[in-house]
């Protein structure tokens, strides 16, 4: 029997191969949870946190704000919240204040608040009429006119803040201060106007369409029930056969009237002015309402005919508001709606219903007419 020599004494066995090795699969990775949400709630609380500091410290500031004779201003619970900003610093200590008013003159909301350019004026006017160290107010003027209400609301803003404000208000005309333009001008102790100032257009303006006549060609005919007989006065879907003459007299009446208290506004404004500035000042032309029929002018008519007192720029307006107000120098200020993150997140509380309006640049600010309305508009303007 053969006998491996494995078997022989002293030969050791062979070794026992090693088992391959197990391999162990990664344990599945856990998926990435999204830091989205993280970064959008560190943004919202940055923002809170944001506007919490600014109505705090706006609250500090309204509480511990005094002016140079230790009287506190007068807080407005509503209306446009204004900061005072200083537009030339001449290192002075009295103040001529700057109030703009540019385009078209309306009453309508014109912020997120739901203020007007009406609203802001006055604002502006009481602020000025609080400091002591306002000593005059320009009123930059650049204007075609606009709504007869809101006109004649600035219009006695202006009187009533030189009335009870003792403080004369300077007009400084732009390239236009025309019709409403020149309402608003007309209370100002003084006028300077460009030689190149487009302004007069004294009159007033009221427009319909009627449309009755497209309607016959489409097939459309009207069908009004009404209480009264001019119920449906300046309606634009009647024949002209359809309309009473007495309803043209009423209208014309209306307008008349409208007329006379433009040109008693500019006699009353100007007389007074004239009155404080004596000789300095430039008087109305005796047939001044020859001028006053409409038309425009130039800033070199108007100073002839003596719609405005003297003939400059801006800087002149200064040195005259200077002059005036006796004092040699003050710094330029201009009161601006303060808006704060508060404004920003209240557009994100509006109804989804809610209208929101698409705004077209085209260069030039067109009039939104309103059918039936007065407006004191230069008809430059309109035609």
């Amino acid at each position: 029997m053969e006998t491996s020599s494995f078997d022989s004494p002293g030969v050791p066995p062979p070794l026992a191969s090693p088992p391959p090795p197990i391999i162990t699969p990664p344990p599945p990775t856990k998926p990435r949870k999204s830091r989205g949400w993280m970064i959008f709630a560190i943004i919202l609380l940055v923002v809170l946190m944001f506007s919490l500091l600014i109505n705090f410290t706006q609250f500090i500031h309204s509480a511990l704000s005094f002016n140079r004779n230790f009287t506190t201003g007068i807080a407005r619970e509503v209306g446009p919240r204004l900061e005072e900003c200083l537009l030339k610093d001449n290192d002075a200590h009295f103040k001529i204040a700057v109030v703009s008013v540019d385009g078209i003159i309306t009453d309508r909301a014109a912020d997120q608040a739901g203020n007007s350019m009406v609203d802001v004026i006055k604002a502006q006017l009481d602020r000025a009429k609080e400091d002591d160290r306002v000593k005059a107010v320009i009123l930059k003027v650049d204007s075609p006119g606009g709504e007869v209400m809101a006109s004649d609301e600035i219009n006695k803003a202006i009187r009533e803040f030189q009335d009870k404000a003792k403080k004369p208000v300077i007009c400084s005309m732009g390239s236009l201060a025309a019709s409403g333009g020149y309402y608003i001008s007309a209370p100002c102790r003084w006028i300077v106007a460009n030689d190149l100032t487009i302004t007069g257009s004294i009159g007033v303006i009221m427009e319909t369409l009627n449309i009755r006549k497209l309607m016959d060609k489409v097939g459309v005919e009207p069908d009004v029930y009404k209480s009264g007989k001019y119920k449906d006065m300046l309606s634009g879907l009647r024949s002209t056969n359809e309309i009473p003459l007495e309803e043209h007299a009423m209208v014309q009446k209306l307008i008349n009237d409208t007329y006379d208290k433009f040109k008693g506004v500019v006699r009353d404004g100007r007389a007074q002015a004239h009155a404080q500035n004596k000789k300095d000042g430039k008087p109305l032309a005796p047939d001044w309402e020859s001028y006053a029929d409409g038309r425009v002018l130039s800033g070199t008519d108007a100073l002839k005919y003596g719609f405005v007192d003297q003939l400059g720029d801006f800087n002149d307006a200064v040195k005259t508001a200077k002059k005036i107000a006796t004092t040699s120098s003050a710094n330029l200020v201009e009161y601006r709606e303060r808006y704060d993150i508060s404004e920003f997140l209240r557009m994100f509380g509006q109804s989804e219903t809610a209208a929101h309006d698409i705004k077209l640049d085209l260069g030039m600010n067109l009039p939104k007419l309103q059918a039936g309305q007065l407006y004191f508009l230069s008809s430059t303007l309109v035609n």
